[in-house]
C-alpha cells in the first residue's frame, strides 16, 4: 500500500467516521476516482469498507499524534462523519482546523451541533437527513456547488462555468453537443439566476445550472 504521507493533493480526501453516512460518501468518492483515506475507531467499520478504499486505518481521531502519523495534515479535503459522539466530532474537527486543512466538511445530527461545528471552524456542515453521503461526495470534490439526482440516472447540478465557455455564447461554446447536457440557468456574481439561451454569453465566475445524465454533468463539473 502506498504511503499516504504526501503533499496536499486535491484528488485525495480523508473521511473520518465510517458509519452509514461516511461509508456511502467514501465509496462514492472512490468510485469517482479519488484516493481515500478512511478512518474509524471501530475495527468492524474499517474492515467492512477496507476493500473499497485506497487506505484505511483504525484510529482514535481525537489523538493529534495518531492523525499526524497517518498524514492527515497533508490532506486538502477532510470529511468528519462522526455524528453520534459530539465530543469526538468537535475534537476531531478542531484538530483538522489546527492542522490548517483548507476544506473541512462535518456531519451534524441537529442544528445545535451544526452551529457548534461551525464555531469550531468547520467550513461546511451537513445534516444527513437532508444531505446523504452520495450527494455530499459530489460537493466535496470541488467545482460542483450543488447536486440533485433523480431516477433513471438523471441529475441537475450547480457549478462554476468551465474555462472553455468563457466569453462565448452558450450556442458557440458547444457544451450541449460536446457533453450531452443542457444549461438551463446562469447566475453572475451579484445578480440572480436567469434562464439560459443559446445567445447567453458566459463570463468567468458565472454559476451554471446544468442538467443531464449523472456521468455527463459530472464531466462538466470536473472541467477547469
Amino acid at each position: 500500500m502506498a504511503d499516504p504521507q504526501r503533499p496536499k493533493n486535491p484528488s485525495r480526501v480523508v473521511v473520518i467516521g465510517l458509519g452509514r453516512f461516511g461509508s456511502s460518501l467514501a465509496r462514492e468518492l472512490a468510485r469517482r476516482g479519488y484516493e481515500i483515506l478512511g478512518l474509524d475507531a471501530d475495527p468492524r467499520q474499517v474492515q467492512l469498507i477496507s476493500d473499497d478504499l485506497t487506505h484505511t486505518a483504525v484510529a482514535d481521531t481525537t489523538d493529534e499524534e495518531a492523525l499526524r502519523q497517518l498524514g492527515v495534515p497533508d490532506f486538502e479535503r477532510a470529511v468528519v462523519g462522526i455524528g453520534n459522539n459530539l465530543e469526538a466530532s468537535i475534537l476531531t474537527t478542531s484538530l483538522l482546523v489546527d492542522f490548517g486543512v483548507p476544506n473541512i466538511w462535518a456531519k451534524a445530527l441537529n442544528h445545535q451541533q451544526a452551529r457548534i461545528l461551525e464555531r469550531v471552524g468547520a467550513h461546511h456542515v451537513v445534516l444527513p437527513e437532508h444531505d446523504m453521503g452520495e450527494r455530499v461526495a459530489h460537493l466535496v470534490t470541488g467545482r460542483m456547488l450543488d447536486f440533485i439526482q433523480f431516477e433513471d440516472d438523471y441529475a441537475i447540478i450547480k457549478t462554476i462555468a468551465p474555462r472553455e465557455a468563457d466569453g462565448l455564447p452558450l450556442g458557440e461554446s458547444r457544451l450541449r453537443s460536446k457533453y450531452d447536457v443542457t444549461v438551463v440557468g446562469i447566475k453572475r456574481p451579484g445578480e440572480g439566476f436567469t434562464y439560459a439561451t443559446a445567445e447567453t454569453v458566459v463570463h468567468k465566475g458565472d454559476v451554471l445550472i446544468v442538467a443531464g445524465k449523472t456521468a455527463a454533468v459530472e464531466r462538466v463539473a470536473d472541467l477547469d
